[in-house]
């Protein structure tokens, strides 16, 4: 199972997705995808790596530490790389001061919560790497790539009032009550290293690798393009826009046809 192929996509339909994707996605007819995901192989299963589309604000949440997560869950750390962002797209992450346990209950009750989170203008190029317990919401009019710790593990505060289940007691013992730190907030073009956490490690490159980011990604990883073209060197297992390769280590990659590209490992 240690051989280089692509990993099988799952699209999920959201009430807040969209029934038109960006090429070169295709939503089938009468679904709203919300979330493209792959698969993470038995190899890696540590991470997940998923595409992103908004038509309307997502949940205000939040979500554990591996530490704090119970029986049976998991923690939870992400990070959003915005690939394509409407003019006034935003990012709801942290609060505009420090706020207690009582203060948070209370806006996320009455719906004034939105007014105590810091909603930060998202561009494309821009990347955000929450740890655990941050507060956040995803706004409308984004096309995100989403790297988690492979969990499902999510407190909802407040939901617009859709009718889906909160989780408030569980997700007031985990957040953070604070504002977003600014370190954990950059630009591509401050480096091909977007995220080195404790988790996962996340890197943008053009072309093939150089040998600071070959000497990094010895093991198995993932590799998304997101122009161009990523093949095997010993099989016929490509990817392309859209798609992700599984890779035992990246010297089993090709990227002679690559434009841009995410590699993704465990931390």
């Amino acid at each position: 199972m240690s051989a280089v192929r692509q990993l099988p996509t799952r699209m999920v339909d959201k009430v807040w997705g969209r029934d038109v994707l960006p090429a070169p996605f295709v939503a089938p007819a009468g679904e709203r995808i919300g979330e493209i995901w792959f698969e993470p192989p038995p190899e890696l299963p540590q991470v997940l790596v998923k595409y992103l589309f908004t038509s309307e604000k997502l949940s205000v949440q939040v979500h554990p530490s591996d530490a704090q997560a119970l029986a049976g869950e998991a923690g939870k750390e992400e990070c959003w790389l915005v690939l394509d962002a409407e003019p006034d797209a935003r990012l709801a992450i942290g609060f505009v001061r420090d706020v207690t346990s009582e203060e948070i209950a209370a806006a996320a009750q009455d719906g004034t919560i939105e007014e105590l989170l810091v909603w930060h203008p998202a561009k494309p190029g821009d990347l955000f790497y929450l740890p655990a317990g941050t507060v956040h919401a995803i706004g409308p009019g984004l096309a995100l790539v989403e790297v988690q710790q492979s969990s499902d593990t999510t407190f909802r505060l407040y939901d617009y009032g859709r009718p889906r289940e909160l989780h408030l007691e569980r997700g007031l013992a985990v957040a953070i009550g604070a504002p977003y730190g600014a370190e954990h907030h950059r630009r591509i073009e401050d480096g091909a290293v977007l995220v080195d956490g404790p988790h996962f490690r996340l890197d943008r490159i053009a072309g093939a690798p150089d040998a600071a980011t070959q000497a990094a990604f010895t093991g198995a990883l993932l590799a998304l393009p997101l122009e161009g073209e990523v093949t095997a060197k010993d099989s016929g297992a490509r990817a392309g826009a859209g798609e992700c390769l599984y890779a035992p280590g990246i010297d089993a990659l090709d990227f002679g046809g690559a434009g841009i590209t995410l590699l993704v490992r465990a931390g």
